[in-house]
């Protein structure tokens, strides 16, 4: 006959770390290694909005070629002006692309990749999932606001040099011929070109910081993106009234073209230094209360 098991106890006496453990060792969870940069970068670079930007970027120049080309010589206006002057050599074809890029073009890229970083995953209900992960919240912000500003230079010095490249071999390699009469041999205008463009994405960093603060605001990439633009437009319209007198000077867009003296022999550095330091002024705030505004929203999508 078979025989009762006998009574063993229900529990076992000792310690959780006592116990065995048959799986692998797990390891510590390190907020610090959560979305890597470069993770980032590849999601953002696959993006069509982003090849798009590049694209039509690069585009630009060879469109500006093919207008002047196809534009016959008008008469004389008596005074030079950029637009006489962007055929005279591959440098001045490069100022007037920047010029003529930098007010409006530049700053529709600058908002993009800003004000849809963060909102293009709100719509997409996968920014709670990002952060369940879990990614720390400020954390997330630095990263993508890393990955936009990369993505963003970046852009903003593919017209200068594609410019520089088109002109060039459309042109020549002549000296840059300011309005004012003033002129710098070839190599020395290609610094100054390129240090013009580094100056306006600079600048362009209040455009940045209220774009992420509006991405970080509302679930619609369209609308973060748009109240930037919108906001820079407003500015270069105050900036155009002249009975505002000394209050203009605290437009975030009125010295967007202090860059125009590096086309001056002797630079002043002046209305840039003063640049500079109101966009940075205004995107250190900006970007404060971004992050102040998504470590205290509640995030439903």
């Amino acid at each position: 006959m078979p025989t009762d098991p006998p009574d063993l106890p229900s529990t076992v006496r000792g310690t959780v770390g006592a116990l065995a453990d048959d799986g692998p060792p797990r390891a510590p969870h390190r907020p610090g290694r959560t979305l890597p940069l470069r993770v980032e970068l590849v999601r953002q670079l696959r993006r069509r909005r982003t090849q798009v930007a590049f694209g039509l970027t690069a585009l630009l120049p060879v469109v500006l070629w093919a207008a002047f080309s196809l534009t016959d010589d008008g008469p004389p206006t008596g005074s030079l002006n950029l637009v006489d002057l962007a055929m005279g050599s591959g440098t001045n074809f490069a100022t007037f692309a920047l010029f003529a890029s930098a007010s409006f073009l530049l700053v529709v890229v600058v908002a993009l990749f800003f004000g849809d970083t963060v909102a293009a995953e709100a719509s997409w209900s996968s920014l709670r999932y990002l952060l369940a992960a879990p990614i720390p919240r400020a954390r997330l912000l630095r990263q993508k606001a890393i990955v936009a500003g990369v993505l963003s230079t970046a852009v903003l010095l593919v017209l200068p040099v594609v410019s520089l490249v088109v002109g060039t071999l459309a042109y020549g390699g002549g000296d840059l011929v300011s309005p004012t009469g003033e002129s710098l041999d070839y190599w020395t205008a290609v610094g100054r070109v390129l240090l013009g463009a580094v100056y306006v994405a600079v600048q362009l960093s209040w455009v940045a910081a209220l774009a992420m603060l509006l991405s970080v605001s509302t679930d619609a990439p369209l609308g973060a993106v748009g109240g930037a633009v919108m906001a820079a437009i407003v500015s270069q319209i105050l900036n155009q009234i002249t009975a505002l007198e000394d209050l203009r000077d605290y437009l975030p867009t009125r010295y967007s073209t202090a860059w125009a003296d590096l086309l001056s022999f002797q630079v002043d550095w002046a209305g840039m230094t003063r640049g500079l330091f109101s966009s940075l002024t205004y995107a250190l705030v900006f970007g404060a209360a971004a992050v102040w505004r998504f470590q205290r929203k509640d995030i439903t999508s």
